[in-house]
């Protein structure tokens, strides 16, 4: 049997309080604890164990202390990077597994990034898709071959080189990547990048427009 340190954490008080205990902690599909890791532009980044469902915005405001000085809130990774983006509007989700699906991401690993708007979202999109693309095996040719053409399209367009027709091409290479790889690390990918053409096309498309990021001028 394997299982999430985490979980095997809660095991010792659950045998001592009891299973009612533990189900009063949370929401009644969700219940529990939960660890989460606080990064990006806030005053208190660390890790926080708050109930299951605690909603996003008392995370980032109450216990990460809220947005660096100057900063205003533009997107959230709520749980690791394969976990697509909301923004501002969403941070009222409770932080839970059911909320989050009904939103269109996860809770996934609690691995909460807080973005500010001086952060190109095209520029983070291509940090991500460079991280899958290092950490993918290489077995399976959808992943192997598709994060690979991902990370050269994306880089084309953050160096405003980008071409018309880049975005209907990477939604096409989600498209062949997602559900025919032998792991998880392909769905993952295409989900993040998904995530950042739902709430941040304008910027995609700007950048290949224009030859040059919205966010930072002539970067």
């Amino acid at each position: 049997m394997i299982n999430n340190v985490e979980t095997l954490a809660c095991i010792p008080h659950i045998i001592n309080k009891g299973a009612s205990w533990f189900a009063s902690i949370g929401p009644a599909k969700s219940p529990g604890p939960k660890l989460f890791g606080i990064s990006g532009s806030v005053n208190k980044p660390g890790l926080y164990e708050l109930p299951m469902g605690t909603p996003l915005r008392e995370i980032i405001y109450t216990h990460a202390g809220g947005m660096k000085p100057g900063k205003k809130l533009k997107a959230v990774v709520p749980g690791g990077v394969s976990a697509p983006m909301l923004t501002e509007k969403d941070l009222d989700t409770p932080m839970d597994f059911d909320s989050l699906a009904a939103k269109g991401t996860m809770l996934g690993s609690g691995a909460v990034v807080v973005i500010d708007d001086s952060m190109c979202i095209v520029k983070a999109a291509l940090i991500t898709h460079e991280f899958f693309h290092h950490e993918s095996c290489g077995k399976c040719t959808p992943c192997r071959e598709g994060l690979d053409w991902i990370v050269k399209v994306m880089r084309r367009i953050e160096h405003g080189q980008g071409k018309e027709g880049d975005i209907e091409l990477l939604q096409k290479l989600c498209v062949d990547i997602f559900g025919r790889t032998f792991c998880p690390l392909g769905d993952g990918a295409v989900m993040a990048l998904r995530g950042a053409f739902n709430n941040f096309r304008e910027e995609f498309e700007y950048h290949i427009k224009n030859k040059r990021c919205m966010v930072n001028g002539n970067r």
